[in-house]
């Protein structure tokens, strides 16, 4: 209208939730990469803050409320 041309995709909301999805899975693969070794093993580090942030429980205490 007007002469203006609109270039782009045409239902954005389509996108979002493929976008959204993959977002979530990269911060968990990540996530995992802080807490499990190259050969597999379970390593919780508690000098990471991320880490030791997301700690719940911990020897049968809870850490977090």
């Amino acid at each position: 209208k007007y002469g203006v041309t609109l270039i782009g995709e045409s239902n954005v909301a389509s996108l979002v939730a493929a976008d959204a999805s993959a977002l979530y899975a990269r911060n968990l693969l990540d996530f995992l990469k802080l807490i499990i070794t190259k050969e597999g093993a379970l390593n919780i580090d508690l000098e990471d803050d991320i880490v030791a942030a997301c700690l719940m429980t911990q020897g049968g205490e809870v850490k977090r409320k």
